[in-house]
């Protein structure tokens, strides 16, 4: 880890040489902030993840009152953004002054390696503000990993989920494979790339038409993702076609079929419980 002075200077060199020339934020009233030491429009700090980075901002009041102003980061990136902390973080400027003030930059430690771009904003009591930028470029090892996740068949349509496990953007590609009965090949895409790209630690969901699926059958499906850099995965599931409409016309065809003859008999039963009773006289030969 290179020490504070040192990652200053880093610091200070890295913009100078990308970023050359450009003028300072300016808030309505005339005061502005800028990078201190003139020729930079914004930050740039790099560092591996747990790394503390030191600059320093100048605000310069150039009218003939003071300003007080509020000093805030804020940042967007492929993780929580670009967190900073300053000496002060409420600035009195006199009139005709310019005021320094020292912050850092932690490069967070379980950062993945990839750029994060933030802002150091000021702000007076007018509620009148000057934002600088600040990137923020995060060093380390590069791993690609991919995973295929949440595979299922719907009819028509073959959903699943890509997520990106490595610590580089990825642009995958993706193959579709179906096997049916026996070994019948149902259904086989050759590798394409995806519309999509994905940052470290993100997931998206995707979908695969399959307009002509078997009517009746039972299938293996298999989707295998690759990237750059090495990584793949492959996801399987099964699926099973079955014509419900005609099932269910089966069906209620048996059910009715099975109605009717319920009905018969229910009748045969109540025709036979009307008819008289019968009463059988055994002869004895007995004679009265």
């Amino acid at each position: 880890m290179p020490s504070a002075q040192s990652a200053a200077r880093v610091l200070g060199l890295a913009a100078l040489t990308l970023l050359a020339t450009a003028p300072p934020a300016s808030a309505a009233e005339g005061w502005s902030v800028a990078p201190a030491g003139g020729g930079r429009p914004s930050f740039y700090a790099e560092g591996t993840p747990g790394t503390v980075l030191q600059d320093t901002v100048s605000v310069t009041n150039p009218g003939g009152h003071p300003v007080t102003v509020r000093l805030t980061g804020t940042g967007t990136g492929t993780g929580t953004g670009v967190p900073v902390a300053f000496a002060e973080q409420s600035v009195r400027v006199p009139a005709r002054t310019r005021a320094d003030v020292p912050f850092t930059v932690t490069v967070p430690a379980g950062a993945t390696p990839g750029d994060r771009v933030g802002g150091l904003v000021a702000e007076d009591r007018a509620g009148r503000t000057a934002t600088v930028r600040i990137r923020l470029r995060v060093g380390g090892p590069a791993l690609s990993a991919l995973t295929v996740e949440h595979l299922a068949v719907h009819g028509d349509r073959i959903t699943y989920e890509l997520v990106n496990r490595g610590t580089t953007a990825l642009v995958p590609r993706l193959a579709v494979h179906a096997d049916g009965v026996f070994g019948r090949v149902l259904l086989d895409r050759s590798p394409r790339t995806l519309p999509v790209r994905l940052a470290p630690g993100t997931r998206t969901r995707l979908s695969e038409p399959w307009p002509g699926h078997p009517a009746l059958d039972a299938a293996d499906v298999r989707l295998t993702a690759t990237a750059a850099g090495g990584a793949q995965d492959t996801a399987s599931t099964r699926a099973r076609f079955v014509p419900w409409g005609a099932v269910a016309g089966t069906a209620g065809a048996l059910t009715a079929g099975a109605a009717v003859t319920a009905v018969r008999l229910r009748r045969r039963r109540a025709h036979r419980a009307a008819e008289p009773t019968s009463t059988e006289v055994e002869l004895t030969g007995a004679v009265r």
